[in-house]
């Protein structure tokens, strides 16, 4: 009857009409049936929580791939940007150069040019005076020959 007192969820009144060795019996095989289930539901419960820690290392292992890959996909984009920066430095002083040159150019043949006119007055003006010399040379023979001629008369 100890074993009755022990365990009050198997226990069966003592004028239920069994006899001793059929409670015995009942009660063991009660206890052999519960602890089929306890090693059942441990055996479930450790499945479970290797269910657990591998969907728990799965979703770990998602989240690390995804961050590796965004900070890959960022670096990326960061040597991208940093490449189209110095690409755009690189085409702002090639057109600045460009410029400039074509400045130095525009001033060099302003300069040619300002000189080629210069030298066209220069010589303008001198063939200016050369005439006025000539005609005030022919006016002045002219006019010796006039009054050489007036003189003969």
């Amino acid at each position: 009857m100890n074993a009755q007192a022990s365990n009050p969820q198997s226990w069966i009144p003592p004028d239920s009409g069994m006899d001793d060795d059929t409670e015995l019996l009942e009660a063991q095989a009660d206890v052999r049936h519960l602890r089929k289930t306890i090693i059942v539901l441990r055996e479930e419960l450790e499945g479970m929580r290797f269910e657990k820690d591998t969907a728990v290392q799965q979703a770990i292992q998602g989240s690390f791939d995804e961050i590796t890959q965004l900070k890959s996909t960022a670096t990326s984009l960061r040597d991208e940007l940093e490449s189209l920066g110095y690409e755009k430095d690189a085409a702002v002083q090639q057109a600045i150069q460009g410029s400039s040159d074509e400045i130095t150019q525009i001033k060099s043949t302003a300069t040619s040019l300002r000189d080629e006119l210069e030298s066209l007055r220069f010589e303008k003006d001198a063939a200016v005076q050369q005439a006025v010399q000539l005609s005030a040379d022919e006016i002045t023979q002219l006019k010796s020959t006039a009054t050489s001629l007036r003189d003969e008369l």
